[in-house]
């Protein structure tokens, strides 16, 4: 029952990114699957078909030839979060942005604005302080000492993050970080183009 859930899993998905499935054989207590896939195809891939397997399953790939274009691969649909000014984040900043998303960053990491630092729960982008500093008071209320606990950053690695961004999203990649941006970093700006692009 789990090899069949597991086959259709990975059919379906490499269906939505224009494979086609050319072969399927069985041999040493192995399933073969082979298909035809435009490269781009299979950038971002491998984490997934591993997730969907649980580790059990090996994918190769080798270069076949030049075909013609087989048509828009779907993106994401979910819009990003971005960084609202340059600072380093902290855990409070980072804590309201948990609530509306999955994060890239954890506290002390230097970001700039337009700086991508999470994936969005909606549609739209939207822009986080997250280099807020919680303001301090003499009132204690209850509760409030608690410590504000994240949930671990998702990791990119170059594929993923080439999977990932958006026609206006760029990659950067340092010697010690791949992080991912606008490219319009200004935030009035980007939402300037935004609103133009839905008029």
């Amino acid at each position: 029952m789990f090899l069949k859930k597991v086959f259709g899993t990975v059919i379906e998905k490499l269906g939505r990114r224009k494979a086609e499935m050319t072969d399927m054989f069985a041999e040493d207590g192995r399933t073969t699957i082979e298909f035809k896939i435009p490269a781009r195809g299979i950038i971002g891939y491998r984490s997934e078909f591993m997730t969907d397997t649980r580790g059990n399953g090996t994918m190769n790939h080798i270069f076949q030839g030049y075909e013609e274009y087989k048509g828009d691969i779907p993106g994401r649909n979910r819009g990003i979060i971005a960084a609202f000014e340059k600072g380093t984040s902290t855990t409070y900043g980072l804590y309201s942005g948990q609530e509306r998303g999955e994060l890239f960053i954890g506290p002390g990491v230097d970001v700039y604005e337009g700086m991508i630092v999470g994936l969005n729960s909606r549609a739209e982008d939207m822009s986080l302080n997250v280099c807020k500093e919680k303001q301090l008071t003499n009132v204690r209320a209850s509760g409030s000492d608690d410590a504000l606990r994240l949930v671990p950053p998702v990791e990119f690695s170059l594929e993923k993050a080439i999977e990932f961004i958006a026609d206006d999203e760029l990659v950067e990649i340092t010697p010690k970080n791949i992080r991912l941006r606008k490219k319009t970093l200004d935030t009035r700006t980007r939402e300037r183009e935004a609103k133009k692009g839905n008029a």
